[in-house]
């Protein structure tokens, strides 16, 4: 069996670069496959990808293309339920419940109308996510009445996905979150993410900064359980410290960038992926 392994992308960020880096050092072939040119007969057999690391941005992309392979027997890192399962907020929360994994509370209204009712009974202030999103965007504060009716006006305007209406506590917890890498059972790293100035989202894309978070027996063990939750192989895992109920896990990342986790503790994530994905060729 040749040790051969596809990246799949549709965007280059920093994360595919030291990917195709560390196979070539590693004298491993190496195949960047842009999702964006790829066309696959779904009648036929496919292409020899050899195993496939996942890393499309787009959400529908990753999903539709992950689900094309795997249907033809390629070997894809993270796999089409994993996709699915992390790929939604709600999916993931529920999963995380059924697992027994402390999450912060939310609820799911289907109209404006539902939201609004209920939040005027369980009272302000919480937060509206989309249900599939990255990045913080379209997170929304809701403060009071005013506010909300204001985002949920707007939302009502846009495509479906958006008036499904995730509302989630604003978590009582120190001014960051902690980004924790896994790599098959294994936490190899971990971050802290502050909220930058002016902000109250850790993302790191709205400014934030990160140090290092030295992983704890308790911390890892909900990570393997959570990973496990949505059946994920390299993911991703965010974490905030609630000053009422402990750590609480509030999203899994599917194809979770890991420029800051590196430039922060010096692990060589990208090896450790491909060799994970090595080792787990069928």
């Amino acid at each position: 069996m040749s040790s051969s392994i596809s990246i799949l992308y549709d965007t280059i960020r920093w994360e595919e670069k030291a990917l195709f880096e560390a196979g070539k050092k590693k004298g491993v072939d190496i195949r960047m496959v842009d999702c964006r040119g790829l066309a696959i007969n779904l009648d036929s057999t496919v292409e020899e990808f050899g195993t496939t690391i996942q890393r499309c941005v787009s959400y529908y992309r990753s999903l539709h293309s992950t689900a094309a392979l795997e249907g033809k027997g390629v070997d894809v890192i993270n796999s089409l339920n994993t996709s699915i399962y992390a790929g939604n907020k709600l999916f993931t929360h529920m999963l995380l419940l059924k697992h027994g994994i402390r999450t912060p509370f939310s609820t799911v209204a289907f109209s404006e109308d539902a939201a609004l009712n209920y939040l005027e009974k369980r009272g302000y202030p919480m937060v509206l996510k989309p249900t599939v999103g990255s990045w913080g965007r379209m997170i929304s504060l809701l403060k009071d009445r005013d506010s909300a009716e204001g985002i949920m006006e707007t939302r009502e305007k846009m495509y479906p996905i958006y008036q499904v209406y995730y509302l989630e506590e604003l978590v009582n917890r120190p001014p960051r979150d902690i980004r924790a890498i896994m790599v098959g059972d294994t936490v190899v790293a971990a971050i802290y993410r502050y909220s930058g100035e002016g902000q109250w989202k850790t993302n790191m894309a709205l400014g934030g900064k990160a140090e290092p978070f030295k992983v704890t027996k308790e911390m890892e063990d909900i990570c393997i359980k959570a990973k496990n939750a949505v059946q994920g192989q390299i993911v991703g895992i965010d974490l905030m410290e609630s000053e009422e109920n402990g750590l609480v896990v509030h999203e899994i990342n599917n194809t979770t960038e890991y420029k800051n986790t590196v430039r922060v503790t010096g692990v060589d994530i990208p090896a450790l992926m491909i060799d994970y994905a090595l080792q787990s060729r069928k």
